[in-house]
């Protein structure tokens, strides 16, 4: 009998024991959800890939935002890659777990599209009339399909050309034009190895892909067919026009004269423009900030090049756009579509510029004045801008809107790193145009497009 009084006491005891910790839950959830009501604020999950000044000015904005209104609280929760963010938006689509607007890099476009999880902001620009020739056409031909905008442009960047213009000026060479051509630049980059007594490479270009889209869309000579995919599902591509064969065969001949450099990576690219033993290569204008703070006003500047006597058609951009989810209530979506004008607004895109390199979107950030003020210091900073607005949107410099482009760019970097090696070019570009043709069929059927 003692021995039954005792476990049931024990057995209260634990059955108290769990009744208490039960309820201590209960009470810290309630206390923990009463918060959140009495804030009022309806939560905005914002996904984004941002790191160094790019994560600190974009948590300024949002603490902005945050403070500029009382119905909505942005939560940015940072997820690394671009890549990696587009696997966690299609696992989590539909759960507690996905965002309300996450950012998307330019080549997701089309898989973001075709994935059927996205609101497209054009619904809210027509619903509020909003004035969306303030944004660039160019940066927003990128997320366009049937003339309707998917995803509103905000990271963004193009291809650019940096020369230390100190360099040229010691070994009085004449600087590049604004908008050069294939052989101002040999001429320069041929000058400067010559007169520095082959110590400085004049030239190099990256083995990356981005790079190569870029001498294409200069062209006006499309990537894929159906206008790079834009009026269709393109299931061609063509790595081995015209462009991309003069290109290709410009660097390589760049490569046999000896002033060209292949330093692996852009990492190692911009430590030797630093360092003076590069004159000139290609990268992200959202470079540009850096890239004064180690050279100042000796840091030379143009727009991309484009063959000679060839009219330039320009390039399209890169970086990511804002994308809102449609497996959310109407009151969250409303809540990211008011975050995203507020990103894209003229006041926040000067900051941007001037804090990180992207180029401000808004075409009336220019008259702010913290850009006013930055240009007339650093007059270079300006070209990148001048650059993207000086093209007229069209199929070929809007981007790439096939699924599964990152394969793509996996097989022309190989390529570019062979022509580099000397091999054949129209050998090399037509093994990667052959390979992709096949991924992109399989992709195609996998999606239910072939």
């Amino acid at each position: 009998m003692t021995k039954l009084t005792n476990s049931l006491k024990r057995y209260w005891q634990v059955v108290g024991l769990a009744v208490i910790v039960i309820l201590g839950f209960s009470v810290f959830g309630y206390a923990r959800t009463q918060v959140h009501a009495a804030s009022g604020r309806t939560k905005i999950v914002f996904w984004h890939e941002m790191k160094g000044p790019g994560q600190k000015q974009l948590n300024s904005f949002i603490t902005a935002f945050n403070k500029s209104q009382t119905k909505y609280e942005v939560i940015p929760q940072f997820q690394g890659s671009y890549n990696a963010v587009i696997q966690k938006i299609m696992n989590t689509h539909g759960t507690t777990a996905s965002p309300a607007v996450f950012q998307s890099m330019d080549i997701s476009s089309s898989q973001m599209y075709h994935s059927g999880y996205t609101v497209p902001v054009q619904k809210f620009i027509d619903r509020d009339n909003y004035d969306i020739s303030q944004i660039s056409s160019v940066a927003r031909g990128v997320a366009t399909r049937n003339n309707k905008l998917l995803a509103m442009p905000f990271n963004t960047s193009q291809t650019t050309l940096f020369y230390n213009a100190g360099l040229l000026k010691k070994y009085g060479i004449k600087p590049l034009p604004v908008s050069p051509s294939y052989s101002d630049i040999s001429r320069v980059s041929s000058q400067l190895y010559q007169k520095s007594n082959h110590k400085i490479k004049g030239m190099s270009v990256e083995a990356y892909s981005w790079l190569f889209e870029q001498f294409l869309s200069n062209a006006n000579e499309e990537f894929a067919n159906h206008h790079d995919g834009h009026v269709g599902i393109a299931d061609k591509v063509k790595f081995t026009g015209p462009v991309a064969i003069e290109s290709m065969k410009w660097l390589q001949g760049r490569v046999k004269a000896g002033d060209f450099m292949n330093y692996g990576n852009s990492k190692n690219e911009m430590a030797a423009f630093l360092s003076g033993k590069l004159g000139l290569f290609m990268q992200t204008s959202a470079d540009t900030s850096l890239l004064i703070k180690g050279l100042g006003k000796d840091l030379g500047v143009t727009y991309y090049p484009h063959p000679d006597g060839v009219k330039p058609n320009g390039i399209s951009v890169g970086g990511a756009s804002m994308w809102i989810a449609n497996d959310k209530s109407a009151t969250v979506q409303e809540g990211a579509w008011q975050f995203i004008k507020f990103l894209v607004s003229a006041q926040t895109q000067a900051k941007w510029e001037k804090a990180t390199g992207y180029l401000a979107i808004n075409n009336k950030a220019t008259q702010e004045p913290v850009l006013k003020q930055l240009y007339a210091k650093y007059p270079m900073t300006k070209i990148p801008g001048d650059q993207l607005k000086s093209a007229k949107a069209n199929y070929t410099n809007s981007g790439i809107f096939v699924d599964g482009v990152v394969a793509a760019r996996a097989l022309i970097e190989n390529a570019m790193q062979q022509i580099y090696a000397g091999k054949d070019v129209k050998q090399s570009l037509q093994t990667a145009e052959n390979s992709y043709n096949k991924v992109l069929k399989s992709t195609n059927r996998a999606n239910g497009h072939g």
